[in-house]
């Protein structure tokens, strides 16, 4: 059948001399893979430049539930963006956030909340005018919520360290070493209730981003079995230092 979608993409692979394969994250169907010929071709109807990572598309697809790989019949930009593509510091950030929902998402079914949480983050990294530096932070904050392992957040509670493993914030230090100090698990706090629009009045120093950005990635490694290397930190890492 045909379906109209909305979709992030996630990855695109060369597939022979004229064709990708495309990992895009859909609102109605969660991650699917497509393919789309004659991309490469000189009177191509897709650019290229369409299935860059990160781009947001509105599809037509011909859609089976019993197959994993599916052809794409119309495929456009769904938000053109303005900023990404010509500052180097939101396309790493940009990147970093996509690499990260690439390798903990994997259901092929509906979640229009998370699918709504990944659009508006990319169009608010496109069209904000303040500083994007703790964009990735607030991410990966607020990421945790629809992967199972957001913590609470007790503002009359006088916890001082964060638990990593237990994902608490508690008095005392735990009995290991997964845990952040009270500095640090004051800013943690901070991130976990801090909306995109506010993220860049967090005074975070490039030292503690990119402590905290480390912190994070042990967070997830921790709370998801089998949790990837993520490789895309580390330029994000250079790039914002």
């Amino acid at each position: 059948m045909l379906l109209k979608t909305r979709g992030i993409i996630f990855r695109a692979l060369k597939y022979s001399e004229t064709s990708f394969i495309t990992d895009i994250y859909t609102e109605e169907k969660g991650l699917r893979s497509y393919i789309i010929s004659g991309v490469r071709k000189k009177k191509a109807r897709v650019r290229a430049s369409l299935l860059q990572v990160m781009t947001l598309v509105d599809l037509v697809v011909y859609h089976r539930d019993d197959k994993s790989l599916s052809r794409i019949k119309e495929i456009k930009a769904a938000r053109v963006y303005q900023s990404i593509p010509f500052d180097v510091t939101r396309g790493a950030i940009g990147l970093f956030m996509v690499e990260v929902a690439r390798k903990t998402i994997s259901e092929s079914e509906e979640n229009q909340a998370l699918f709504h949480f990944l659009f508006e983050t990319f169009s608010f990294l496109d069209r904000t005018e303040q500083s994007v530096a703790n964009i990735h932070l607030c991410f990966m904050a607020r990421f945790s919520l629809f992967l199972g392992f957001y913590p609470e957040v007790d503002c009359e509670a006088e916890a001082s360290y964060f638990d990593l493993q237990e994902g608490v914030f508690t008095t005392q230090p735990p009995g290991h070493t997964w845990f952040l100090n009270p500095d640090e698990s004051d800013i943690w706090a901070a991130l976990l209730v801090t909306e995109y629009a506010d993220c860049h009045r967090l005074p975070l120093s490039r030292e503690v981003r990119r402590q905290l950005l480390r912190h994070q990635l042990l967070y997830y490694r921790l709370h998801i079995e089998n949790f990837p290397t993520i490789n895309a930190h580390q330029i994000l890492e250079e790039v914002l230092g």
